[in-house]
Formats: structure tokens, C-alpha cells, sequence
């Protein structure tokens, strides 16, 4: 596969960009695979590609019903932190995010990963001494946070107003090495990597079934014919629960829609993520210069991929109280993703109760930071037929025997 390069631009561009090849491939589905892996979003292709990497697992297929990256992979805001309280959270994230930062060059794909830091506002007295205990669990983590005053908020995102009609800005918890990615990048990147390791990308093939055998995995059914395989992993976030019952076992998820929506560009007016839990929205501006805001998730379950507008109504009111420049921007485009979440807002990542099938979901609202160290994981798992060190806390088990991960308390946000 060509390697991409400034040197390669240059000499595409003197033959008119006629030696450019396919990113990955198009290829028809075999027979059969040693492992399978439904869902080719973030989490699915990273797990294929550190199933390769990692392990040296390559006859592998990663099967998509729509196109690639097409999930909530494409429709989220792009945020990477790993500022979380709970210790698994905060190892998996925080691999995730280490992961991140030389993903463009181990891929040789340029996944536009920006560490401009993340800033999660205190507005109440409950959130600064939450993000003040959060900030000490941190450090013995290992992971570089600190918690800073309204000034220093200020100093750092010059368009925030402190004293809100209704909460002002008491401090926040800052995590200089956070930020952002391509969220589209990330995909290709990792497609191109898998298909270059000879795996098949192969979209278009919806699974309409799943085979077992004496109480283990024989394959799967789907819209392109059969395919057998050794292990099956499911990693299709909203649909979780869908695949599962075709598995043979239940999930203890629901699946609702979260919204997000950007503003027309405008010229570059701050320079790191902003989250404001207590009125809910979070914002940053993109490369091409519109201010992506983050809003919530339906109070409801349903499969939809779009927005509802009372909650772009609530989103922009709240961000407009902190951001008052906001009030003159136009939405340009607005939609949403579905996402699956748990009783504790905690993942999954675990063997399951069909010999050789595992799962990877769960990750509600906060997927896209995870996706390197997720795949890592849940690659690991199906590898070795058991959790490693990252995904032991995720099991399935844990529901059972009360072990919850509740992050959504700990942390006062799930995001």
C-alpha cells in the first residue's frame, strides 16, 4: 500500500494524482475467518487492527451493515479526555488518549489529533469539590490534571462569561493534554491499516443471524451468504442489544439518541474544549471554524439518528448564558447518534455466555475518546479467550455480583 507523505503529494501532483490506490479494499467475504468482527466504527476496526498488531490474528473480516464509520463513529463531537474519578475508567481512557497522540504517525494516516485541553466548568460548589476530589484521584492515576480558578478559565478561553445569570464560573478541572480528533480520520486510518494487513473491510453486509454449535459460535448469517468463524466479537454500540438476542443472551443496556449540532464557521475564537455539566452543553471549535456543541440524550428509548428541538432549545439556552457571542451564530446542521448505556454509564467489554463470542459496548455517550484503548482491550480479550488488565473491571459479571462502575455519579458526568 503507498505510503502517504509530503513527498508522495508532490509527486502525485506533478502526474496529475493518477497513482493514487484505493485506501482499502472492496473485497467479497470468504468461506471463512478466525474472527469476526460486526461493526466497522471506531471500536470495531480498532479492535480488528490490534487483533493484528497485537496478536498476529489477521484472518480477520470486519462487517458492516451501512458504510464505514457511517455509526456514531461519524456523529459525535470528537472530545478525548481521561479526566475520570473511578480507577478502570480512568486506565482505559487514559490509555486511550496516550494512544491517540501517536496515532497519525503509527498509522501513517493523519488523524488531526489536537491536545488543546479540556476544561469541565465548576458552576456550583458541589462541582468544585467534586472536580477537586476528582483532580487528587487523578495524580495517583497518573494522569495530568489540575484544578484552576476563574481567572485561569478566563486567561485560557478569553470568550467565556464567568458571572452566568444563573451559575457562575467557580473554577473547572483542566486537563491540558486532552482535546480533539477527526473523528472520520480515525476510521479510515484504521481501515487502511487493516486492509494493508490483508484483513477484509467488507461493507454493505448486514448480520441477519448468529450460528451456534454445542453452545459455541459456528458463524455468522448475513445479507452477502454465511461466513463461518473461530470468534466472533460484536461491537455495533446502539444495536447491542439487537445482536445479542440473536447470540442468545440479553444485555442490561437501553439504546436512546444523543444530539450534537455545529454552527456556521466563523474565525478562530477559542482554542480548547469547554464542558458545562450543570446547564449541559460543551463546546470547541473545528478546523474549518464552526463551534461544535454537544447537548444530551433523549429521555426515551428509540433507534433514531437525528436531532428533537427541545434539546437543541436547551443546549444553545444554556451555552448561550456562558458563551453570549453564541447568540449570533446560525446552526448550519444538526443530528444524532445511537447510543447504548449501561445502569452504571460504564462499557462493556467481556466474554459472553455463547462460547467464543464477545462484546464491546456500552460506552453511551463518551465512545470516541476510547476507541484506541477500547480496541486494545477487546482485541486482548477475544485474543486470549480472557480479560486482560484494561477490560477485567468491564465484565458482563459485574451486574450480577453489584460490582458497578458508576461513573455518571462518581463524576457528575458520563460524557
Amino acid at each position: 500500500m503507498k505510503r502517504y507523505s509530503a513527498f508522495a503529494i508532490a509527486r502525485e501532483a506533478l502526474r496529475d494524482h493518477t497513482g493514487w490506490g484505493r485506501a482499502w479494499g472492496n473485497p467479497e467475504p470468504r468461506r471463512r475467518y478466525d474472527a469476526i468482527i460486526v461493526g466497522a466504527g471506531g471500536h470495531g476496526l480498532a479492535t480488528a487492527y490490534y487483533l493484528g498488531r497485537n496478536h498476529g490474528i489477521r484472518n480477520v473480516a470486519i462487517l458492516e451493515k451501512g458504510w464505514l464509520g457511517g455509526g456514531n463513529t461519524g456523529r459525535n463531537t470528537t472530545i478525548i479526555r481521561s479526566n475520570y474519578l473511578q480507577d478502570p475508567s480512568a486506565a482505559i481512557y487514559e490509555k486511550a488518549r496516550s494512544l491517540y497522540e501517536t496515532l497519525s504517525q503509527e498509522l501513517n494516516y493523519n488523524i488531526m489529533y489536537s491536545p488543546r485541553g479540556v476544561m469541565m466548568l465548576a458552576q456550583t460548589e458541589h462541582e468544585v469539590r467534586g472536580y477537586r476530589r476528582t483532580a487528587q484521584a487523578n495524580a495517583l492515576q497518573g494522569v495530568d490534571t489540575e484544578f484552576i480558578g476563574p481567572e485561569r478559565v478566563k486567561a485560557l478561553c478569553p470568550i467565556i462569561r464567568l458571572e452566568g445569570p444563573r451559575y457562575p464560573v467557580l473554577g473547572a478541572l483542566w486537563q491540558p493534554r486532552a482535546g480533539t480528533a477527526r473523528h472520520d480520520a480515525v476510521a479510515w486510518g484504521y481501515a487502511r491499516a487493516c486492509s494493508e494487513m490483508g484483513m477484509h473491510v467488507i461493507q454493505k453486509c448486514e448480520v441477519t443471524g448468529i450460528r451456534r454449535e454445542g453452545g459455541r459460535v459456528a458463524g455468522v448469517d448475513t445479507t452477502r451468504g454465511p461466513i463461518d468463524c473461530d470468534k466472533l466479537g460484536i461491537v455495533v454500540a446502539g444495536h447491542s442489544g439487537r445482536l445479542a438476542e440473536m447470540a442468545g443472551f440479553r444485555l442490561p443496556i437501553e439504546s436512546v439518541a444523543l444530539q450534537a449540532l455545529v454552527s456556521e464557521p466563523i474565525k478562530p475564537a477559542m482554542d480548547v474544549v469547554v464542558m458545562a455539566n450543570t446547564v449541559h452543553g460543551y463546546l470547541s471549535q473545528s478546523d474549518k471554524g464552526e463551534m461544535v456543541i454537544g447537548g444530551g440524550a433523549d429521555g426515551f428509548n428509540n433507534y433514531t439518528q437525528r436531532g428533537s428541538f427541545h434539546h437543541v432549545e436547551e443546549t444553545v439556552r444554556a451555552l448561550v448564558e456562558t458563551f453570549p457571542m453564541l447568540s449570533r451564530l446560525k446552526m448550519l446542521r444538526w443530528w444524532g447518534g445511537i447510543v447504548d448505556m449501561t445502569g452504571d454509564r460504564s462499557p462493556i467489554i467481556s466474554k459472553t455466555p455463547l462460547e467464543g463470542c464477545f462484546i464491546n459496548c456500552g460506552w453511551g455517550t463518551g465512545g470516541f475518546k476510547a476507541i484506541p484503548g477500547s480496541g486494545w482491550a477487546m482485541a486482548e480479550t477475544m485474543a486470549k479467550g480472557e480479560p486482560g488488565p484494561l477490560a477485567a473491571a468491564f465484565s458482563l459479571d459485574r451486574f450480577r455480583e453489584g460490582r458497578f462502575i458508576d461513573e455518571s455519579v462518581a463524576a457528575g458526568v458520563a460524557h
